[in-house]
């Protein structure tokens, strides 16, 4: 699969794909907060132009870290990439202003949905182009969102907070759409849904990557439905990539069905059961 245990691909193999063009670009990143806690310790990772790749691991293995890295919203923790480069369309953007970042056509959408609760289905939509800086094509804009997302239209009136909570997730989708972003961070999309409305809301994210384009860089604890969508997979410990590959690869991966798919030598067992497995000694040299 790699040079090594689990070593980078050469860029000509890049997320499953022979002729695959790097879009975003993580170069051996140091993340500090506080000008004291390490959490990412020289991740480095890539997203072909066009595809959707998974980042999971366990809670604390600094997944959503490596979002607000990309995304510029490390300052609003007093975090900072104090080493490596973030390279997005040949461009350096660490450090960079989040506003700067997201014109640039990158948007995080964040865990827990975070929508205006206060304004309609359409005003928290219309917020999310804000910095197209032009009100013109707007209404199409919108009814393109609605095309994904039909329970929208139907409440684009309605306030944002009492909309459920599936919805609200559509809503913060379509919101990123608004902004037409080239690629799109989701931070646990899943997160406090129901199983179908999960499979649901996948496979929206899985027609906006085909049909948009938009590149789709996905953390998420579920990594079953994860690899069902992504084209590509890494694996996150203690701030690290361990593991890498095509999600086909992954799936079928001894370690990732025992520790991350809760499927092992003993049948199917919850992630609660795994979580705090011993570490094979392959993961860690």
């Amino acid at each position: 699969m790699t040079d090594s245990a689990f070593g980078r691909r050469g860029a000509t193999e890049l997320n499953g794909r022979p002729d695959a063009t790097p879009l975003l670009s993580l170069n051996n990143i140091e993340v500090l907060y506080d000008d004291v806690i390490l959490v990412l310790r020289g991740l480095s990772l890539e997203v072909a132009e066009g595809r959707i790749a998974a980042l999971l691991g366990s809670n604390g293995a600094g997944k959503t870290t490596t979002l607000k890295a990309i995304s510029g919203l490390l300052y609003v923790e007093d975090g900072e990439v104090s080493d490596g480069t973030i390279v997005f369309d040949g461009e350096e953007i660490q450090g960079m202003d989040a506003h700067r970042i997201v014109e640039k056509g990158v948007f995080q959408v964040l865990e827990g949905r975070r929508v205006f609760e206060h304004l309609s289905v359409r005003e928290n939509l219309l917020a999310g182009a804000y910095t197209r800086g032009t009100r013109r094509g707007l209404n199409a804009e919108t009814d393109r969102v609605y095309h994904y997302f039909p329970a929208l239209a139907e409440r684009r009136g309605q306030l944002a907070g009492h909309l459920s909570g599936g919805e609200q997730q559509m809503l913060a989708l379509g919101r990123a759409l608004m902004a037409s972003p080239r690629m799109m961070l989701l931070d646990e999309p899943s997160l406090g849904l129901a199983p179908m409305l999960v499979e649901s809301i996948f496979e929206i994210v899985r027609r906006i990557n085909r049909e948009e384009g938009t590149t789709i860089l996905l953390v998420e604890q579920n990594a079953r439905i994860a690899l069902s969508v992504a084209d590509y997979g890494y694996i996150m410990e203690r701030g690290r990539v361990v593991l890498e590959g095509a999600a086909g690869e992954l799936r079928a991966n001894e370690d990732v069905k025992e520790f991350y798919l809760g499927l092992g030598d003993g049948g199917r067992r919850s992630y609660r059961d795994v979580k705090h497995y011993r570490r094979r000694k392959r993961w860690l040299s």
